[in-house]
């Protein structure tokens, strides 16, 4: 197999000496062929696709949050202004029940 650019080349066989003057272990040669190279090109361009989706469907998320949040401030809004008109209208009609009640009441008087 031909040297590869991340192999160390060792001069004349000899192998490095430790600090104890004994013979290092080989270092661990890196090597990436061109198929492994392009298989990892490929992987992490998917992956940038996958991180670019995925912000565009955040943003997506985002807004359509935005959106709902402000439905939610409207209706809010309305339905605080429904229940006032209902609780004013439940104290005309009870109002308007104690008118006819005593109008029926002064009617019961004059018949007797």
């Amino acid at each position: 197999m031909s040297q590869s650019f991340f192999e160390p080349e060792v001069a004349g066989g000899e192998q490095p000496e430790t600090a104890l003057g004994e013979p290092a272990a080989e270092p661990q040669a890196l090597s990436v062929s061109a198929d492994d190279f392009s298989a990892l090109e490929e992987r992490i361009v998917r992956a940038v696709a996958v991180v670019k989706q995925e912000r565009q469907a955040r943003a997506a998320a985002d807004e359509r949050a935005a959106q709902v949040e402000l439905e939610l401030r409207q209706q809010t809004a309305l339905a605080e202004q429904l229940q006032a008109e209902v609780g004013a209208l439940k104290a005309e009609r009870d109002h308007v029940r104690q008118r006819v009640e005593r109008l029926l009441t002064q009617l019961d008087g004059l018949e007797m």
